[in-house]
């Protein structure tokens, strides 16, 4: 059975059809969810929200975009609403404060720089990688997970997000920028020099 087969049935109420659609994309739920919370359990009730609302809004779906889009913007929302209940958000650079109205034609950023998570080279780094990820703000760690973990095309990114692609460019560049600021405040790097202390990453 399709899986528009599988959401139309479900949107008729069948239970068993909606836990197949639960099966095929409950791992990148957790795993956004993971990204997101920084905390296994967190990530495991915030998942299960997701889905309990992905079930009571699946008669909304109109098939224009495509299902894990629509799920995972929803799953983000979750995340995000999560977050500001918990107050976990973290101050985040002056650009924040550009309207995101105005970012795709003022901050269209090459997607050109190496992303730190890819530069990781010991198990050692790849912890202080995942522990820096956690002190990044909801959108910051979002965006991040969408287009890393994910490997999301911009397009997609742009959907879930529900902003223009140049506007996904532009944050996922602060996010990175975000990132190597609190590598380095957390010692990351020499503070001597600009120079990466060795075994550690280039970012």
């Amino acid at each position: 059975m399709s899986e528009e087969q599988l959401i139309r049935r479900a949107q008729q109420g069948d239970n068993s059809a909606f836990e197949q659609l639960l099966l095929a994309h409950q791992k990148k739920v957790y795993n956004l969810c993971l990204r997101m919370a920084a905390n296994p359990d967190d990530a495991l009730d915030l998942s299960q929200e997701a889905f309990i609302k992905a079930w009571r809004a699946l008669g909304q779906y109109q098939f224009e975009a495509s299902f894990s889009t629509w799920l995972f913007r929803l799953t983000s929302n979750v995340c995000i609403d999560f977050l500001r209940r918990k107050k976990r958000r973290q101050e985040t650079s002056l650009t924040e404060n550009y309207d995101d109205r105005d970012e795709g034609a003022e901050l269209s950023i090459p997607d050109v720089n190496p992303l730190p998570e890819q530069q990781a080279i010991t198990n050692e780094t790849k912890i202080e990688l995942a522990r820096a990820m956690g002190q990044l703000a909801p959108d910051h760690r979002e965006i991040l997970q969408l287009r890393v973990v994910e490997d999301l095309p911009y397009e997609q990114i742009a959907d879930i997000l529900g902003v223009r692609v140049g506007t996904v460019k532009s944050r996922l560049a602060r996010a990175r920028l975000s990132l190597r600021k609190i590598l380095k405040a957390g010692n990351y790097f020499d503070a001597a020099s600009s120079e990466p202390i060795e075994g550690e990453v280039r970012l």
